[in-house]
């Protein structure tokens, strides 16, 4: 929860923000969270643009997603699965009849009643993504998009496919979104020193296929693989970051392993 939101806080102080969430950063300075805990973005090696592009240019493509949909579906129910202190209702700005869960643990939900802003048509839930019930406060009828930023390497295969055999079975049609983990992106996650504060909390295991999520669960339909190598932004880099980054982007499969992706998924 930190990392993200660090992440697009120091994104925001940017001259040229690739996300430009300032709440994020106002969060960040009402708490006074000491981000040195993760190096990968505290650290004044790398350039500042370099340490935030994945954290930042990830939410800004699941904003996109979000945003295309409740264009398309003024009336629909946009779902946050592990919603941390993200402000994504506030960028994307919904249409008035569209109804926004964000689902967390409870002392997450307590958290952000305290620091961020409320609205009529914004709804947060305390739960665990696991247990069953909490569904049952959500609309069965309406077009709904789903999106979960950074929560796939904190939920087992078993159950991550689970929740989303529910959530299927629960509304009528829609879109899923989330970012991808290969199994080499979590073995980085659980062994690099970087990310140590972490480690102990990965227990997904990852996978390579993007389809795999369709033989899991019956109606899903991958319809998009966004890669960050080829992502627009990538011109803003530093040269080396740059190079790097469109070499990568020659192939779907060094894409996959040294970058982020983004899935979105039609059911």
């Amino acid at each position: 929860m930190f990392l993200t939101l660090g992440g697009r806080a120091l994104d925001s102080r940017l001259p040229r923000p690739f996300l430009g969430d300032s709440m994020a950063d106002g969060i960040i300075t009402t708490i006074g969270y000491d981000l040195s805990k993760f190096p990968t973005i505290s650290t004044t090696r790398v350039d500042p643009r370099a340490k935030v592009f994945e954290i930042a240019v990830r939410a800004k493509r699941l904003d996109e997603v979000v945003r295309r949909f409740v264009v398309r579906h003024p009336d629909a129910v946009v779902l946050e699965l592990g919603a941390g202190l993200d402000g994504r209702f506030f960028r994307v700005e919904p249409p008035p009849g569209v109804s926004w869960y964000d689902v967390d643990f409870p002392p997450v939900i307590a958290l952000r009643s305290q620091l961020l802003p409320k609205t009529a048509n914004l709804c947060s839930i305390g739960a665990d993504l696991v247990e069953p019930n909490w569904l049952d406060e959500l609309p069965t009828d309406r077009p709904t998009v789903i999106v979960a930023d950074g929560l796939g390497a904190f939920i087992t295969n078993h159950d991550f496919m689970v929740l989303v055999n529910r959530l299927i079975s629960h509304f009528p049609s829609g879109e899923l979104a989330f970012n991808g983990y290969t199994t080499y992106a979590i073995w980085l996650l659980k062994h690099s020193r970087a990310m140590a504060a972490i480690a102990d909390d990965v227990v997904n295991s990852g996978f390579n296929d993007p389809r795999q999520p369709e033989r899991w669960v019956d109606g899903l339909e991958l319809v998009e693989e966004m890669f960050l190598t080829r992502a627009p932004e990538v011109a803003e880099l530093p040269r080396t970051w740059r190079r790097a980054s469109r070499l990568a982007a020659r192939s779907r499969a060094v894409s996959r392993m040294i970058g982020t992706v983004v899935l979105r998924y039609r059911f």
